[in-house]
């Protein structure tokens, strides 16, 4: 039995390498143009989108997969980021209880259960994207090479077919020829035979030519039979295919999609209320730091006021004309002198009085020395440090005369015109004048 089981796959290989070689030399004779090819024109069309089809479906296999890795990867670095977070949360913060959820009540285990709904969306997301897209395209591809190889093969029977039906031409063309060949030695064997032998030489000889002519046209038919077999199914099953790869699409980029927006739905209602406990906590931060300060302000010792910063500069406003300033500032009682007063007591008052009335005359701008436009005259109680250019620099104790400004509209809320008293006295130079803020000084 070993023998035969040799003998017979022996046969069986020799069968196929004498195939492989008859299909090889009609592919050499077919592109020297020595054979005919048998073309479908359609079928090739239809083969080109089957591989392109089979292409792109390959491609969108793999790149779902590494969608799925990436989804994986994501999952586990929110993970980690949560981690990070429950152990960096201080006990004194807002929302601590519900980071550890230390507590059965409901809010106090909001955020002990919004991290067990994150860990189980995320994998819920990514066994629905395996489940209902991966699977069905799986499944798609697994048709492509069953379908290839019956393509392949389809190719191969057709080059069968080819090479049995040039072999039966070729017979069929050379039979007269063969005839003849066979005619000649025929006469010259029945000269030398009996004549009852005849007839047996002439039927040997015709059947012998029957033979290969009959087993060349039974090949070809075999050959045909295969060949045609297999490219009807392609044709019928290859369109089909094609149209297919629409409503697997569809199906795969929707379910993805619809997955897509219930994932990051639900994960949004998550991220807002972490949003909402941060947002609490920089609240708790705030009300921290203003209690703290009122504590340290109600304990420090009584220190002098400082003002408030200087008073921003609007856009210009209307002020009184220069006859109701005037009239504001000048009311001045003239002193009034006990005519009959002792000698001394008169020397020292008639001092006082001079010293009363130069005041007065620095006041209500009589002395011809002001400068003009003189409303009033201010000390300064806080330093200030001019920040532009058209500013007056003031330290305490500094008199400033202050003026009029040469068009009311420039003057801005809370800001005085003036020239420092001291400057004026001795140089008589008005350009020297600028702005400060009013609440940095005091009528004098």
């Amino acid at each position: 039995m070993a023998e035969i089981g040799k003998g017979v796959t022996a046969g069986k290989l020799a069968i196929s390498v004498q195939k492989r070689l008859t299909r090889a030399q009609e592919k050499v004779m077919q592109k020297l143009g020595k054979a005919d090819e048998t073309r479908d024109a359609a079928f090739e069309e239809m083969v080109a989108n089957f591989n392109k089809q089979m292409t792109e479906g390959s491609k969108l296999q793999k790149d779902m997969k590494a969608y799925l890795v990436a989804v994986k990867t994501m999952h586990d670095a929110s993970r980690r980021l949560q981690d990070c977070l429950a152990d960096m949360y201080e006990p004194d913060w807002f929302g601590k209880e519900e980071m550890d959820a230390l507590t059965e009540e409901m809010i106090e285990k909001e955020m002990d259960n919004n991290l067990e709904d994150t860990d189980t969306l995320w994998l819920d997301y990514h066994q629905n994207i395996t489940d209902k897209s991966l699977t069905s395209l799986d499944l798609y591809l697994t048709q492509f090479p069953d379908i290839k190889a019956r393509i392949a093969k389809r190719d191969r029977k057709m080059v069968d077919f080819d090479s049995a039906r040039h072999h039966f031409s070729s017979l069929q063309k050379g039979k007269k020829k063969d005839e003849a060949k066979i005619a000649k030695p025929a006469a010259l064997l029945e000269m030398a035979a009996p004549s009852w032998a005849h007839g047996l030489i002439s039927a040997h000889q015709v059947a012998q030519t029957n033979l290969s002519f009959n087993q060349a046209e039974e090949e070809l038919g075999r050959a045909q039979k295969i060949f045609e077999e297999l490219n009807v199914e392609l044709q019928d099953e290859l369109p089909a295919l094609w149209d297919n790869r629409v409503g697997v699409y569809v199906n795969t980029f929707q379910g993805l999609a619809g997955h897509q927006e219930k994932f990051h739905g639900e994960m949004s209602k998550l991220s807002q209320n972490l949003n909402d406990i941060m947002t609490k906590l920089e609240e708790q931060r705030e009300e921290n730091e203003e209690t703290n300060h009122s504590d340290s302000a109600s304990s420090a010792p009584k220190v002098v006021q400082r003002p408030g910063p200087p008073p921003g500069r609007p856009p210009p406003r209307v002020v009184p004309s220069p006859d109701q300033r005037q009239q504001r500032v000048d009311p001045v009682v003239d002193p009034v002198v006990d005519p009959v007063v002792d000698p001394v007591v008169d020397s020292v008052s008639d001092a006082h009085t001079d010293s009363t009335q130069q005041q007065s005359a620095v006041t209500n701008g009589s002395d011809g020395d002001l400068p003009p436009g003189f409303l009033y005259k201010v000390k300064a109680v806080h330093e200030y440090a001019a920040t532009d250019g058209d500013e007056l620099e003031l330290n305490i104790g500094d008199d400033v005369l202050v003026l009029a400004f040469d068009n009311p509209d420039e003057q801005d809320d809370g800001w005085l015109l003036g020239v420092q008293e001291s400057h004026w006295l001795q140089k008589k130079d008005i350009s020297v004048k600028g702005v400060f803020p009013e609440n940095f000084t005091q009528k004098v």
